[in-house]
């Protein structure tokens, strides 16, 4: 009997984007992987979600089981010509889904895809105290290039930003 979980990963569609942030949401309570801390609605992530070009600024959804269980995103990292082949990847998994290996998919996938879409170096800002998204990262070879101290304050407590990056010419 094959066990094996069939997903596929898709360019998301603007039906996607309502999952998409109630995934983003359902991330706020924990206070690990955003610095919002309060929901955001599907009108106020339309001109993110609009940024996302497929042919250079993707935002992939992973589908499972008939849904949306993790999504990933390469934004814009400094807006500056010079930066262009830099990106932030950021990757969301739906809670059902947290520990079944979605993470590891997606970000194997945007490091897979990035080249095509020139791009050189790949970043992930994560607060120092997510022990999951760090663990992600460092298992695909990205590594701690900064550490902002005290950058964030989360339910009064402050909290550290790790900058991890990952050079794919290297």
């Amino acid at each position: 009997m094959n066990n094996a979980v069939s997903y596929e990963i898709k360019i998301a569609r603007q039906e996607d984007l309502q999952p998409i942030v109630e995934i983003y949401n359902a991330s706020i309570p924990a206070r690990l992987a955003t610095a919002d801390t309060e929901p955001v609605t599907v009108e106020s992530r339309q001109a993110w979600f609009d940024e996302h070009v497929p042919e250079r600024r993707p935002l992939w959804a992973l589908w499972q089981d008939g849904q949306i269980a993790g999504w990933a995103s390469l934004q814009t990292f400094y807006g500056r010509p010079a930066y262009n082949g830099t990106v932030e990847l950021s990757v969301y998994v739906h809670n059902d889904f947290q520990g079944k290996g979605i993470g590891s998919k997606l970000v194997s996938y945007a490091i897979e895809q990035a080249p095509a879409l020139h791009i050189h170096t790949l970043l992930g800002f994560v607060f120092a105290h997510n022990d999951p998204s760090l663990s992600l990262l460092r298992k695909f070879g990205f590594e701690d290039w900064g550490h902002l101290p005290r950058v964030a304050i989360l339910d009064g407590v402050e909290r550290h930003l790790t900058i991890l990056g990952k050079r794919l010419d290297a």
